[in-house]
């Protein structure tokens, strides 16, 4: 049973071991095929051949000490093309510009010629960067060394141009222009430059169309974070360095700034602290809410400030739009501040009347009270006693009295007293009506003088806020055509 068990294992491994030997048998043949072929090669064919033609090794000192010239008067004339391949990072605080770039170069090595047909046809050859010179060309921008390695191998042709080519991400610096900020754009500068060389021994070329090098760029570009890659341009300037002229190329990347955040989380919410501070207006002014609830958005601007200076550099030439933006809101809530807090004195000003008028009153009716008393007891003692009798006295009886000089005396003085009390009690009823009136005119005096101020200020205020924001999106619209 074991046996024939084991039977059908060994067909299929027979199988498999058929079905694989054909592939084997091929892929033996085809290393054969190579071989042959390895060994039927002449010597000419070979990388090495051509290096021993040349005599091109790291002990020889024709190809790496000086420029590549057979006559020291000749020039040696460099090729220079820039691509940006990403935008990395623009800090504006710190005035500095990341990118990642491809560099190509090309010059010509007058030591380097071979025939490609005595070479099997061999046109280009790619040798290590340490058996050749390499121009000393240098970034002047460049703040920080790149880390990376830079391209380990040259190219060289037939005709003795030596090619070089290189990515790196730069470091360098850049004057930001932050006055238009949040819709800024930007212009950053890559310069080139010999070190040692001057314009005698190197002379430098470059492609001088400004939309074929914006175009390449843009194809290769692969990553735009924050910022969006608009242009690319290039110029050459002669600058002197340490006594002798020195040909600069300039490659200026133009970039524009994604705005939306920006707007959605700085722009907007203060605009929204303006909106409820207007919004504010009516509220009442009768207690302190009013206020706490203002002195609340003047501390949410002073944050949205703070924030700010945290992004914008210290050295700008000119204040920002967003700091004009956010001072102009802050001092217009100040104004409205203030305007309150007048308005809430004036009300208070009418509720401290009010408070003093019952005393007032009750002091006047006091005075009332004693000039009452004191006519009545003037009235009880002299009018009952002379003034009632005379009334009842015959005329006989007055004529007799009348004869009595005292007594005539004391009913004359009573009835002059009784006239001058009635005309005292109706002048004290007319100052009582005229002071009532000029109490009712007084009082409420100081509200209706704030409702007045709170109308003229609201219109006021929603022409300043309105016109200051048309002013300031008219100075931004520069940047949004861009």
């Amino acid at each position: 049973m074991m046996l024939l068990g084991f039977f059908p294992l060994l067909l299929l491994t027979d199988a498999v071991a058929e079905k694989h030997q054909p592939k084997c048998e091929t892929s033996a043949k085809i290393f054969e095929q190579i071989r042959e072929k390895e060994v039927s090669a002449r010597d000419e064919c070979s990388f090495q051949a051509l290096l021993n033609h040349l005599n091109m090794s790291k002990s020889n000192e024709k190809y790496t000490l000086s420029r590549p010239v057979k006559n020291h008067n000749h020039s040696t004339w460099i090729f220079l093309e820039m691509k940006v391949y990403a935008i990395l990072d623009v800090r504006e605080t710190e005035q500095s510009f990341i990118s990642y770039i491809w560099i190509y170069l090309r010059w010509d090595n007058e030591h380097v010629w071979w025939d490609p047909e005595q070479f099997c046809g061999l046109d280009h050859i790619l040798v290590p960067t340490q058996l050749l010179w390499i121009p000393d060309l240098t970034i002047e921008e460049m703040t920080e060394q790149d880390r990376t390695s830079p391209s380990p191998y040259l190219n060289i042709k037939h005709h003795g141009w030596v090619e070089f080519r290189n990515d790196q991400v730069v470091i360098s610096s850049c004057k930001m222009q932050v006055y238009r900020f949040p819709f800024d754009i930007q212009s950053c500068n890559i310069s080139f430059k010999s070190i040692m060389h001057p314009d005698e021994e190197i002379t430098l070329f470059y492609n001088s169309n400004d939309t074929e090098i914006t175009e390449w760029s843009r194809e290769a570009m692969q990553t735009q974070f924050e910022w969006l890659f608009v242009s690319m341009t290039v110029t050459n300037k002669t600058v002197n360095h340490f006594d002798f002229n020195q040909t600069m190329i300039i490659y200026t990347i133009n970039m524009k700034r994604r705005s939306v955040l920006y707007i959605a989380n700085f722009l907007l919410p203060v605009f929204f602290f303006l909106c409820l501070d207007l919004g504010s207006l009516l509220m009442s002014d009768i207690g302190g809410e009013k206020v706490g609830f203002k002195i609340t958005l003047l501390l949410s601007v002073t944050v949205m400030q703070l924030i700010l200076n945290d992004i914008l550099p210290c050295s700008s030439d000119r204040i920002p739009l967003t700091v004009t933006y956010c001072i102009g809101i802050f001092t217009l809530m100040l104004i409205s501040l203030l305007e309150t807090i007048l308005v809430i004195h004036l009300i208070g000003k009418d509720a401290q009347q009010d408070n003093d008028t019952p005393d007032k009153q009750s002091m006047n009716d006091s005075q009332e009270e004693k000039l009452k008393n004191i006519h009545s007891r003037f009235t009880v003692q002299e009018k009952p006693s002379h003034i009632a009798s005379a009334r009842n006295m015959s005329t006989e009886e007055i004529v007799s009295l009348n004869k009595e000089g005292s007594t005539s005396k004391h009913i004359e003085v009573s009835l002059a007293m009784e006239k001058i009390s009635d005309e005292l009690g109706e002048s004290k009823k007319t100052i009582t009506l005229l002071c009532s009136r000029h109490e009712d005119m007084k009082h409420g005096y100081w509200m209706r003088v704030a409702q007045k101020i709170n109308k003229v200020f609201t219109f006021i205020y929603i022409m300043a806020a309105v016109l200051f924001l048309l002013t300031i999106a008219i100075m931004w619209y520069p940047a949004f055509e861009t």
